[in-house]
C-alpha cells in the first residue's frame, strides 16, 4: 500500500487547477460579468501547472445554448509563467505577453459574458484550461475550431471551471454591441 500509495501522490499533488475569486465552481456568476453587467471578464487564477508545459489556452463556452454550443471567449498562447487572468481581461487581439484572443460566437475578439434568453433558465457556463506541450502558431482572431485543431494531440491536462448563470430580465445588448462599435 505505502508503495501505491508513493506512485499516486505526485498525480494528485500536480493537477492543474483552475479557480475564480469572483464565484466557486459550480456557483452563480456575478451580473457584472455577464451582458446584465458590465460584460467583463471575471478575474481568473490558475495553479499547479504540469512539467513541460510551453503554453496555456482558455476556451468559455456555453453547451447549453438554444441553437448549440456557444464560445464565449478563446485566449491562446498563454506563457506558463503567467499564472492569472485579471478582472476586465482588455479585448485586444494582442495583449501583454503575447497572449493572444480569437473571435468568440458573438463575432468580435476577447470576452463576450453569459446573455442566456430570459425564458431559458440557468445556463452553464464552462471556462477550460488546458496546458500544452507546445506553443501553438494561431494568429489572433482564430475561431474555436482553429484552436480546437492546434489542441489535438498536444493537450498535457486540462482543469476546468463551471459557472451558471440565468437571466431574469429582457435582453439588454448595449454591452455586447459596445466592442463592435468600439472597435471601428
Amino acid at each position: 500500500m505505502g508503495v501505491f500509495a508513493l506512485v499516486l501522490l505526485p498525480l494528485l499533488v500536480w493537477s492543474l487547477e483552475l479557480q475564480s475569486p469572483a464565484f466557486d465552481d459550480g456557483g452563480i456568476i456575478p451580473v457584472t460579468y455577464t451582458c446584465d453587467g458590465k460584460n467583463i471578464s471575471p478575474p481568473l487564477l490558475w495553479k499547479d501547472i504540469p512539467n513541460g508545459t510551453k503554453s496555456l489556452v482558455l476556451v468559455m463556452h456555453d453547451p447549453d445554448a438554444p441553437a448549440g454550443d456557444f464560445t464565449h471567449w478563446l485566449v491562446y498562447s498563454i506563457p506558463p509563467k503567467v499564472k492569472a487572468l485579471p478582472r476586465a481581461f482588455p479585448r485586444v487581439e494582442v495583449a501583454e505577453h503575447g497572449i493572444k484572443q480569437g473571435l468568440n460566437d458573438f463575432g468580435f475578439i476577447g470576452y463576450g459574458g453569459p446573455c442566456p434568453p430570459p425564458w431559458d433558465g440557468f445556463h452553464r457556463y464552462i471556462f477550460e484550461l488546458y496546458a500544452l506541450d507546445y506553443i501553438p502558431t494561431l494568429p489572433p482572431g482564430a475561431t474555436r475550431r482553429e484552436v480546437e485543431r492546434a489542441l489535438k494531440g498536444h493537450v498535457i491536462q486540462k482543469a476546468t471551471l463551471t459557472g451558471k448563470y440565468k437571466r431574469s430580465k429582457p435582453f439588454g445588448f448595449a454591452h455586447l454591441i459596445e466592442p463592435l462599435v468600439s472597435s471601428n
